[in-house]
């Protein structure tokens, strides 16, 4: 009768061998495995560890994911500091992250990276939305419907972002805005149709209105005859003279 011989379980798990610090980010920690660097985590996560602890394939998969998400939640942290983001921008932004060892954050990490930024409210479509409106309203003034356009491109609900607009925006004091914003090109123009055409152009290419455009046009133009009348009048007194 044959005897079976017993080995034993087999092993193919790997050692750790060395745990370090990296030299420019003491939130991270290098991990070696079998006396080669294999790849960094976070030091909460590493904290966890200790030399000559045995990884199984799967816990170092699960290791190399939390990296990865780790690195994802930074990497919206630094775009983030930039400016206020949509939540789509900072999605898109997520998923466009190649790092260099080819690898990919899955949808259920870009939802957590998502979820853990509102927890921390460094982000809010809301508050996105007021921002987004305030800067336009203040460099580079729109019609409300070009405001809710852009909002939409940005993922910002409909809903969200016309409650923003109604109570930041008026057309007619943005289209105003808009006008005098550009009113040194065309203050020495002497043609009311030609002034008319050029500030109207422009300002429908801002979004807004002929009705309300119209408006903003007369009143600007009838400024701007008021203000040319006394200056008329020292040029006929200097020829008279």
């Amino acid at each position: 009768m044959a005897m079976a011989t017993f080995f034993g379980p087999i092993m193919t798990g790997r050692t750790i061998t060395a745990l370090r610090f990296q030299k420019r980010d003491k939130e991270r920690v290098n991990l070696f495995l079998d006396g080669e660097y294999a790849f960094p985590l976070p030091a909460l996560e590493a904290a966890q560890l200790r030399i000559g602890q045995q990884l199984s394939e799967q816990e170092i998969e699960e290791f190399k994911a939390i990296d990865l998400r780790s690195r994802g939640y930074n990497r919206a942290l630094r775009f983030l500091a930039v400016r206020p983001r949509s939540q789509q921008e900072v999605r898109r932004n997520l998923q466009a992250y190649r790092p260099r060892d080819g690898r990919r954050l899955s949808a259920s990490q870009i939802d957590w990276i998502i979820a853990g930024l509102q927890e921390k409210q460094y982000l809010d479509d809301r508050e996105f939305a007021r921002f987004w409106v305030e800067q336009r309203n203040r460099f580079r003034p729109v019609a409300p419907r070009a405001l809710r356009y852009e909002l939409r491109q940005k993922g910002v609900d409909d809903s969200v972002a016309q409650a923003t607009i109604d109570e930041l925006c008026d057309a007619t004091s943005a289209c105003e805005a808009a006008a005098r914003s550009r009113l040194y090109r065309w203050q020495e123009e002497t043609n009311p149709a030609h002034f008319r055409s050029k500030v109207g152009s422009f300002l429908q290419r801002r979004g807004f209105d002929w009705e309300v455009a119209r408006d903003v046009i007369d009143r600007i133009w009838q400024e701007l005859e008021e203000a040319r009348v006394p200056s008329r009048a020292v040029q006929e007194e200097r020829w008279e003279v």
